[in-house]
């Protein structure tokens, strides 16, 4: 087992070399999550366009993990860094802003993702930090994260709110990935009831997920943090995944 500490962790920015093979990584978000159709615009730019806001994790000649953030601007009329749609907001500001050459006020983190095989060896923790001094970097004294829970699938028609407030006996989160983010300083500020929203024909649903899709209603899929909402006579299903909004000192 490699040793965490021996994997070095830098910015895109000085290792652009990384950027094409950013997504090399065996990682395990659901296959339903690619079709949120902001993913499909503008992840795939996230990198190349804010590399000093993203941050790659090598072991030797491998990469073996990611985190992206995005900085925008929080303070124009109608925004703030606490968007309810979450994710995919504060990701459609941030090539807004671009675009127009807004100057940011925050950052957001969008993923910290971790190679299977590194994954509970504390290395989500070393990222975790390396984002925050990135976002330092380019001048932000705060990252906010859209936290997806990573074991709220495993309950998924308990609503997020009642979630949130489980606690461990150590007064902890009971959920692994916000008590990572708890215990390196976040503070829990709200959840972004519509952080992610992929949306689909019942035919895509079921090539997405196996599942038939054949009724009216909640569907529990795999993966999913909420049920996805099918409507038989319609013709489609849609799936509005709630995250947690964490706020940390840069």
């Amino acid at each position: 087992m490699t040793d965490i500490d021996n994997i070095e962790i830098t910015p895109f920015a000085e290792r652009p070399e990384l950027i094409a093979r950013a997504y090399e990584i065996a990682d395990t978000w659901p296959v339903f999550t690619a079709h949120d159709p902001v993913v499909v615009a503008l992840l795939g730019r996230v990198i190349e366009d804010f590399p000093h806001y993203c941050v790659v994790a090598t072991d030797g000649d491998r990469v073996v993990a990611r985190g992206l953030s995005v900085p925008f601007d929080a303070d124009r009329d109608g925004r703030e860094e606490t968007p309810d749609k979450g994710w995919d907001q504060v990701l459609v500001w941030a090539f807004h802003d671009r675009l127009r050459g807004q100057v940011p006020t925050t950052a957001s983190a969008l993923e910290i993702t971790v190679d299977s095989e590194y994954l509970g060896r504390g290395l989500s923790y070393r990222m975790l930090a390396a984002l925050r001094g990135a976002v330092a970097g380019q001048g932000h004294d705060v990252l906010m994260a859209p936290v997806r829970p990573t074991a709220k699938h495993l309950q998924p028609r308990l609503p997020m709110a009642a979630y949130i407030g489980r606690q461990r006996a150590d007064g902890l989160p009971a959920d692994p990935w916000l008590r990572v983010h708890v215990k390196a300083g976040g503070t829990i500020e709200k959840i972004a009831p519509a952080s992610m929203t992929v949306s689909g024909s019942l035919a895509q649903w079921r090539e997405w997920t196996g599942l038939p899709f054949d009724r009216d209603g909640a569907v529990e899929v795999p993966a999913a943090l909420v049920p996805v909402h099918c409507d038989l006579a319609h013709d489609h299903a849609v799936y509005a995944e709630p995250n947690v909004w964490v706020r940390h000192s840069a």
